[in-house]
């Protein structure tokens, strides 16, 4: 194209290109490789040099479609199991597929009732589902990350009113270092918002009883009693994301209430045990934090990216992110100002695609799907169980399952050096895609079940994948 100001009429010539490899796309996503065998290459044809003069938008999208697709890991179909990442479910795509055409700007309602009010509305249902109280606060982030940071965020608030400064605006200079405690289930993502919010990645004190990192109730409760009455702030866990385990949240609480601690639940998957009886009894206690992380890109199955925070009082959100400047929206009764409760004041329309899911599915949908999924993780163990070159690591409490493969004969070494050739050859043949993990000091690999579109004959494919990739790996 000659001139900068794009053709309004290749809109539909747009909308029907796109429409048409979507239905391709998606006609061929469950069978289709996760990763390309010539992803490398693929990604390498996109560089170049930047064209003096375009070629126009539907140009642009064949060459995208042409040469991305096999440049792309293909995790929102039925046979990617590694980093805990959902699908994207029919009513979810379509939101997002609006959101991209509404454009919202979902920070304050003057901007975008319709952003700002599904917003809340989701938020409410979400509280429904988890059973948490009604009165708490909470927002939709960009992901576990921002949701931690929001929820760390608070606690840093509180920690400073414990001593009578106001953080936000003042900062952390001149008071004592935050004491921070957890167990060795403690997330990276929980690790580097302590850095971002200053209160330092080496603050966190891990008190683990086992190799797993399995939380020492007994010296977490000595190390409270040692700051004689200070304020502190304990990072529990609700799914670890090695084999699916809890931090006993209950009991944490039991501590924080007794010590006058701030509890933070990072449950960025794990929150979803409380949707079905079958495992809810695995996050009790959670509905007694003072703030929770949980993710809607994991077992939502919302689009990449999106979480949520959720704050027993929502004050500490506000006073740590609220900002005023003449053109500006202001709060009133009804109409929130959104970006007031996270860190972001731009803000994608999320709530279109949480509050679809939620209103296409409703409880019985979410809960099934999580039933599902339980059901096949527990599949997955019993084959790992039956094969005599597999060895399971851990138990199997929600939708992880983490082993290794055990060939006679071979030292410890000689295993993790062996798991570790196996899980890269894995992702390159690329027909299944997961993962390796440090278990108990051991290489394991860990496939997390978590896509709304996967079935059995996937998990069992995963398995016969995984057997075969690994007869051609050499023991040297």
């Amino acid at each position: 194209m000659s001139h900068p100001q794009p053709d309004r009429d290749e809109l539909r010539s747009v909308l029907d290109l796109v429409r048409g490899q979507a239905e391709d796309y998606l006609s061929a996503l469950d069978t289709r490789p996760v990763r390309s065998t010539t992803a490398e290459a693929a990604a390498a044809t996109l560089e170049g040099s930047f064209p003096e003069t375009g070629e126009g938008a539907c140009a642009a999208l064949r060459e995208l479609f042409e040469r991305g697709l096999d440049a792309a890991v293909h995790s929102s179909g039925p046979r990617f199991f590694h980093f805990v990442i959902g699908g994207v479910t029919p009513a979810a795509l379509g939101a997002d597929w609006l959101t991209s055409l509404l454009d919202q700007c979902a920070g304050m309602w003057v901007a975008s009732p319709l952003g700002v009010r599904l917003e809340s509305v989701s938020i409410a249902w979400l509280k429904d589902i988890f059973r948490l109280p009604a009165e708490w606060g909470g927002a939709i982030t960009s992901g576990a990350t921002m949701a931690n940071f929001s929820g760390l965020a608070s606690a840093r608030q509180w920690w400073g009113e414990k001593h009578g400064v106001d953080v936000s605006v003042t900062g952390l200079a001149g008071l004592p270092a935050v004491p921070v405690f957890s167990s060795g289930y403690v997330h990276a993502s929980a690790v580097k918002v302590l850095g971002m919010l200053g209160i330092g990645r080496d603050s966190v004190r891990r008190f683990a009883r086992d190799a797993a990192g399995r939380l020492d109730l007994e010296a977490l409760e000595a190390a409270l009693c040692e700051l004689d009455g200070a304020p502190a702030i304990l990072i529990g866990n609700a799914g670890e994301v090695n084999a699916g385990d809890f931090d006993p949240i209950e009991a944490m609480a039991d501590l924080a209430e007794r010590y006058g601690a701030w509890l933070h639940v990072d449950g960025a998957f794990g929150l979803f045990a409380r949707t079905t009886p079958r495992t809810e009894d695995l996050a009790r206690g959670v509905e007694r934090a003072h703030s929770i992380t949980v993710d809607g890109h994991k077992w939502l199955n919302v689009p990449y990216d999106c979480g949520f925070t959720f704050v027993r009082d929502a004050s500490y959100l506000n006073k740590a992110y609220a900002v005023t400047a003449a053109y500006l929206d202001e709060a009133d009764e009804g109409r929130p100002v959104m970006s007031d409760f996270v860190p972001e004041s731009s803000r994608r329309a999320r709530s279109l695609s949480v509050w679809a899911t939620l209103r296409a599915y409703g409880r019985q949908g979410v809960r099934s799907m999580v039933e599902r999924h339980l059901d096949l993780a527990q599949h997955l163990a019993r084959r790992v169980d039956a094969a005599p070159e597999l060895e399971r690591l851990a138990d199997v409490p929600l939708n992880i399952v983490c082993f290794r493969w055990h060939p006679e004969g071979r030292s410890e070494e000689e295993l993790d050096r062996l798991n570790t050739r196996l899980g890269e050859a894995v992702i390159e043949d690329g027909r299944v895609f997961f993962g390796t993990t440090i278990y108990e000091g051991r290489v394991a690999l860990r496939p997390a079940i978590v896509n709304w579109r996967t079935e059995t004959k996937d998990v069992n494919f995963m398995v016969d994948v995984l057997l075969e990739v690994s007869r051609s790996i050499p023991f040297t």
